[in-house]
């Protein structure tokens, strides 16, 4: 156990110190995660006709919701890794004794620690823009928040690094990867939330991966009615897919 402790210790202050260096580029990055803000105020304009059941605010505080979570569980392994096998850079790795996905475990989780504080002045930007979508959630939907947003990243980064074992076999493995991208980004609440969606459309939805990496956490901290162990289930279910389809790759 002290022998993880310190490689997960090494790992992540390499990968952070890493990470700082390219600081004007977290904060780019952190702006190219903006659109839903964009989205919401197309939806708070299509609200103001009450078509839909959802308040104003309450389609501010989702979009707000669903760009914190994008900006935790934004995950880009399969370029990554397809670039280390077709140019070589994958066979020092495999020399040594630890599996080489832990370099990009480190890098996400040292990313996320230095894209913090600018995702956090934006989200301080857009409350002094929209100060009637200020609330103040409880702790205990903060709490299972983050521990769904947790589950949300582990399951979009094993996905993504199932994807990218594919390059053993094609030079261009994140074109699977930006197909899947299409339902991702249809299905998984980023665009619209699901409750604007048709019933029949909503329910295949739910038993896909894609609600469960942005609509379920952003609905538990704001509010939204969900079914808390169905969601967590599905998403521990398809964790386990991706991650047998991932070992046998």
């Amino acid at each position: 156990m002290n022998r993880v402790i310190r490689t997960a210790q090494t790992f992540l202050s390499v990968y952070y110190a890493h990470m700082l260096e390219y600081r004007a580029e977290l904060f780019l990055w952190a702006l190219s995660g903006s659109l839903p803000l964009i989205l919401m105020g197309v939806w708070i304009e299509a609200s103001q006709q009450e078509q839909f059941g959802l308040e104003p605010a309450d389609f501010a505080r989702y979009f707000l919701t669903v760009f914190l979570v994008r900006q935790f569980t934004v995950v880009w392994v399969v370029w990554e890794f397809e670039k280390e096998v077709v140019e070589g850079r994958l066979s020092p790795r495999l020399l040594q004794p630890i599996d080489p996905v832990w370099h990009h475990v480190a890098s996400h989780v040292s990313e996320r620690l230095a894209r913090l504080p600018f995702a956090l002045t934006l989200v301080g930007f857009f409350f002094w823009l929209y100060p009637q979508a200020l609330w103040v959630p409880s702790l205990g939907p903060v709490l299972l928040f983050g521990l769904v947003t947790a589950m949300a990243f582990a399951l979009r980064f094993l996905m993504q690094y199932t994807f990218a074992l594919f390059s053993f076999w094609t030079e261009r493995a994140n074109a699977i990867e930006q197909f899947w991208f299409l339902f991702y980004l249809f299905l998984s609440g980023m665009i619209a939330p699901l409750e604007v969606f048709p019933p029949g459309v909503r329910a295949v939805a739910l038993w896909t991966p894609f609600p469960y990496l942005i609509h379920f956490p952003a609905a538990l901290l704001i509010g939204l009615p969900v079914d808390i162990l169905r969601g967590i289930g599905v998403m521990l279910g398809w964790s386990v897919l991706f991650f047998l389809c991932n070992r046998w790759l």
